[in-house]
């Protein structure tokens, strides 16, 4: 029995691994390369992609690589209508891009990192975002700064991982740095970036606060540094005033 009960509990760690690599993927995956990527035994991986695909949860192409199944849409459908705040987020965040044309995102923290929930686009050609559920290191954007606002300095320090300093750019951020534009972040209620993530961009983001004050969430844009000033605080002043009407549902 206790054997049995391992058996099972290794399938579904390697459900859960086929699906973080096809998220990983973003697109769809051989049997291959999800072999590979798993690390699993061939003859596991097949037998539970079979049976993930009698059930809707993955669907295999013309030339059978594996992708996730019309029932995971659903699923995730009945997330975003029962989870009130991403609910009433997406809908305030259609309202945003209609008025300013601004590519604008929901972040929250997910482990070690911080990754965008919900992305509402501009028509505009050339965009500057992150995708959906990709885990980004926290210090690359004034989002995580917000989310971590509420942390002790060595609650933050024990959460960051060391080579997560180092920014894209290659330039490694000092730690003390890093901790006063935390607490700074907190004090202004906004955060404001440039450069981190990529040298073009500006990450500006508002903390989306729960009844007892912790940011559980950050609504953002990001913009090019080019964006005047004036244009700047305008849309700063968008993210405040919609952080905080989010901030009244959660």
């Amino acid at each position: 029995m206790p054997d049995e009960k391992t058996s099972r509990a290794r399938g579904v760690d390697r459900v859960i691994d086929i699906f973080r690599q096809l998220h990983s993927a973003r697109q769809p995956m051989s049997m291959r390369a999800l072999i590979d990527a798993t690390g699993a035994p061939r003859s596991s991986i097949y037998e539970l992609v079979s049976l993930l695909s009698e059930a809707g949860l993955v669907e295999l192409d013309a030339e059978g690589a594996v992708f996730f199944g019309r029932e995971m849409h659903y699923y995730g459908a009945d997330y975003m209508a029962h989870n009130d705040l991403i609910r009433r987020a997406h809908q305030l965040m259609v309202e945003i891009v209609a008025r300013h044309g601004e590519t604008v995102q929901l972040c929250m923290l997910e482990g070690n990192k911080y990754t965008v929930v919900l992305s509402e686009s501009n028509a505009h050609p050339f965009k500057i975002t992150s995708d959906i559920g990709v885990r980004v290191p926290i210090t690359w954007t004034a989002t995580g700064r917000l989310l971590l606002s509420n942390w002790s300095d060595s609650a933050i320090l024990d959460l960051i991982p060391e080579e997560d300093y180092r920014l894209a750019s290659g330039q490694i951020l000092d730690k003390q740095a890093f901790l006063d534009e935390i607490h700074h972040a907190g004090k202004l209620g906004y955060c404001m970036t440039e450069g981190l993530s990529e040298s073009f961009t500006c990450c500006m983001a508002a903390p989306i606060r729960s009844r007892s004050g912790q940011a559980v969430a950050a609504i953002c844009f990001m913009v090019s540094r080019d964006t005047p000033q004036e244009r700047r605080q305008m849309l700063l002043q968008e993210l405040i005033t919609s952080g905080q009407k989010l901030s009244d549902f959660t």
